[in-house]
């Protein structure tokens, strides 16, 4: 009976054990770097590349117009470009403070996509959370330790290159400051797109 006893309790733990070691190993869905986003992940959905700026986070946020599902569906979905170059913000003395080990997006322009460049970026105004359907359409890759990112297998048309510098003092900032770099690109077929993503920060 002890030995029936004791059987049974070393299932038990076995059991629970294995539970506690499957949550633990339950991570959240990985993304390979220069590929769409075909899943919203906890991580990407808490990202708006519409808000990457913090001072306009607290300024009444603008409405979206509706997803335009037609436009997207016309856009193609694979493809044999890159796009390749260097992440960086001119300080005032003059020096390159690179975006090291930083997100980049492709953006396909759309009406959807120019509204966000014209009220966000250009105008500075914080935009309402994007659908979730537009990271279906988003391809992203990092920087290296020198700025330098690309994306490969893009497919051609027009994108919005968007990134972030942090700076601090260099740019004159007593706490380091996330800079917001966008700009619209034109992609071939099977070319290799060399564009500098940079801008003043002053």
């Amino acid at each position: 009976m002890k030995k029936i006893y004791q059987a049974l309790m070393l299932l038990s733990m076995l059991f629970l054990a294995g539970g506690c070691v499957h949550q633990e190993l339950l991570l959240p869905g990985g993304i390979t770097g220069g590929s769409s986003i075909d899943t919203t992940t906890q991580e990407e959905s808490s990202v708006d590349v519409s808000d990457l700026n913090m001072s306009v986070q607290e300024q009444q946020a603008v409405a979206r117009i509706p997803f335009p599902v037609s436009e997207y569906n016309l856009l193609p979905r694979s493809g044999q470009a890159t796009v390749e170059g260097s992440i960086y913000l001119t300080a005032p003395s003059g020096q390159k403070v690179l975006g090291k080990q930083t997100r980049l997006y492709l953006n396909p322009v759309t009406s959807y996509s120019r509204q966000w460049y014209e009220q966000s970026y250009l105008g500075g105004h914080k935009m309402a959370k994007a659908d979730p359907r537009l990271f279906n359409y988003l391809r992203f890759t990092t920087s290296d330790g020198n700025g330098h990112f690309a994306f490969y297998g893009v497919p051609a048309g027009r994108y919005y290159l968007i990134g972030v510098v942090r700076c601090g003092q260099e740019c004159g900032y007593d706490t380091p400051q996330n800079i917001r770099i966008a700009k619209e690109i034109s992609v071939g077929s099977n070319a290799t797109v060399n564009v500098n993503l940079s801008k003043s920060a002053y």
